[in-house]
C-alpha cells in the first residue's frame, strides 16, 4: 500500500476525501479545516457518510483563510453482490439529497440498534445509548459501535472490534440498507454532483469501470491510502481511457499519524480543476 510519507500536504495541494464528527470522524468540521490549514492545503472535500451536516461549519471556518471546501457525501451502494462506495462531490443542490440522506441515517440508527441487540444476545454488555453518545448526533455507523465496545473493555481497539464482531461474516454484522449503484449515481447527479468511485483498489478492473461508466459514473478515486502503486497506475490509465475525471484523498478520520493523515496523498490542484470543468460543462448542458 501507499504509505503516508509526510504527515501533511504540500502548499497548494488538495485532499478530496475526509470525514468529521458529522459521521465517523474524530474531529469537528471546523477542526478538520484547522488541520487543512496547518497542512497547507488549498482545498478539501468533506465527504461524511450519508450526511451534509458538517458542511456549513466547515465552510464558515474555511472562508477567512481562503480554503475551499468542496461539498460532498459518501454513499454506500451495491454493484451486484458487492458493496461499492461512491463520493458525490461538488453538491450544488443539497435539497435534492437531504430527503434521501435522512432516510439513510434513520436506517443507520435502526441497524445500530439491531447490532447492539445481537451483541447483547452474545453476552456482550453494550447499550445503544453509549453507541449514540459516541456518534455525537452524527450519522451513526459500525465505528461508533466499535468505540462503545472499546469503552466497555470488550476489545482493545477498533481492529479487534471488527475482526471479532462487526466485520462482514462476523457474529455482530448486519448489512446496510440496499442502494443500487445506478440509484446512487442518479442521486449524486440529481444534486448537481459528480459520482466518483471511492477507493476501488484491486476491484477497479476494466470491465467494472466500463460497466459503471455506462451507468453514468463521472470519475475514479485514483489515489487512496489503500491503493498499491500498481492500482494507481491502472486506475489512472482507465480514467483516461474512459474519459473519467481522477480524484483522490486521504480518507482522513482525524488520526494524527498512520497511513491516513490529512494531505498524505499529495493530490494536485489540476485534478480538482478537471472536476470543476466537468461540473461546469454538465451544468451548461442542463444535465441534472
Amino acid at each position: 500500500m501507499i504509505t503516508a510519507g509526510q504527515p501533511e500536504g504540500r502548499p497548494g495541494e488538495v485532499d478530496l476525501h475526509m470525514h468529521s464528527t458529522a459521521s465517523d470522524g474524530s474531529l469537528a468540521p471546523s477542526a478538520v479545516v484547522d488541520a487543512a490549514r496547518a497542512a497547507g492545503l488549498a482545498a478539501i472535500a468533506l465527504t461524511d457518510h450519508d450526511t451534509l451536516g458538517g458542511l456549513q461549519e466547515a465552510q464558515l471556518a474555511a472562508d477567512p483563510f481562503g480554503i475551499r471546501v468542496v461539498p460532498g457525501v459518501e454513499l454506500s451502494a451495491h454493484d451486484g453482490p458487492r458493496e461499492i462506495h461512491l463520493l458525490a462531490l461538488h453538491v450544488s443542490k443539497p435539497d435534492k439529497l437531504e430527503v434521501e440522506l435522512a432516510g439513510f441515517r434513520d436506517a443507520r440508527e435502526v441497524r445500530a440498534q439491531n447490532i447492539v441487540e445481537r451483541l447483547r444476545r452474545l453476552g456482550i454488555a453494550v447499550d445503544i445509548a453509549t453507541v449514540m453518545e459516541e456518534a455525537g448526533g452524527g450519522a451513526v455507523g459500525r465505528p461508533h459501535v466499535a468505540r462503545a465496545l472499546i469503552k466497555g473493555g470488550h476489545v482493545r481497539d477498533s481492529r479487534e472490534a471488527f475482526d471479532r464482531f462487526l466485520g462482514a461474516g462476523r457474529p455482530g454484522f448486519i448489512p446496510k440498507m440496499r442502494l443500487e449503484v445506478a440509484e446512487a449515481i442518479a442521486l449524486a447527479h440529481s444534486a448537481g454532483a459528480l459520482a466518483i468511485w471511492a477507493h476501488p483498489g484491486q476491484e477497479g478492473r476494466r470491465e467494472r469501470v466500463e460497466s459503471l461508466a455506462k451507468l453514468g459514473l463521472d470519475g475514479i478515486e485514483v489515489k487512496h491510502p489503500s491503493h498499491y502503486p500498481e492500482d494507481v497506475k491502472r486506475l489512472s490509465a482507465l480514467a483516461d481511457f474512459f474519459g473519467l475525471v481522477p480524484s483522490g484523498g486521504s480518507d482522513w478520520h482525524g488520526t494524527p499519524e498512520g497511513p491516513r493523515t490529512i494531505g498524505c496523498m499529495h493530490i494536485p490542484p489540476s485534478w480538482l480543476n478537471d472536476q470543476d470543468v466537468l461540473v461546469a460543462r454538465r451544468a451548461s448542458a442542463g444535465v441534472a
